[in-house]
């Protein structure tokens, strides 16, 4: 396997990659395994239909690189410390990383992007946790697509909350048109 290290984030390459022709597909996992498993799943599933596939991911649980010597990887810095890795407040782990990877990820991106010996990218997909990736893929002009990595119990529980709301009289949200609160802008 190659590794190098440029600016703030390191590369590594698996030593039998072959080069593709055609779009790449640029996947960004929250890190946190039950996250990063489905993320790579999917990326295999897009390999196999033909797409290159860059992975950008974290120090914090990063991937091993050589279980999948057929994609790209970049690693980028999350700057948290170790009591911040190792909290048990998921809600402030989140918090973290949505404010301490937007730099490295959009300088990683950027870079990416830039690189015209590589195929074009398709898209980002990004962990849906991760919502500042929006921001960053708005910036550059770049699709983005979100995966859910929630089990089908955290489902239910989304799809129950709009009935919810209704049967206590917090929705539709008195004096407001249904329609404007689905308007994107």
């Amino acid at each position: 396997m190659q590794k190098m290290k440029q600016d703030s984030m390191e590369y590594q390459r698996g030593s039998n990659m072959q080069p593709r022709k055609g779009r790449r597909v640029i996947l960004f996992p929250m890190p946190l395994q039950g996250h990063i498993t489905p993320m790579l799943q999917l990326a295999n599933i897009l390999y196999d239909k033909g797409l290159s596939i860059t992975i950008i991911h974290t120090n914090l649980n990063s991937p091993n690189a050589s279980n999948y010597p057929h994609f790209n990887f970049y690693s980028i810095p999350d700057g948290l410390s170790e009591d911040e890795a190792s909290t048990s407040d998921y809600i402030a782990f989140m918090t973290l990383l949505n404010v301490k990877c937007v730099e490295p990820f959009q300088q990683c991106l950027a870079k990416l992007l830039s690189n015209v010996e590589e195929q074009p990218v398709a898209c980002l997909i990004t962990d849906a946790m991760l919502h500042f990736t929006q921001g960053v893929a708005d910036s550059l002009k770049l699709p983005r697509i979100v995966l859910r990595t929630s089990s089908i119990a955290s489902f239910l529980v989304f799809a129950a909350i709009p009935g919810l709301l209704r049967e206590r009289g917090y929705y539709p949200i008195q004096g407001v048109h249904p329609n404007l609160l689905l308007s994107s802008d």
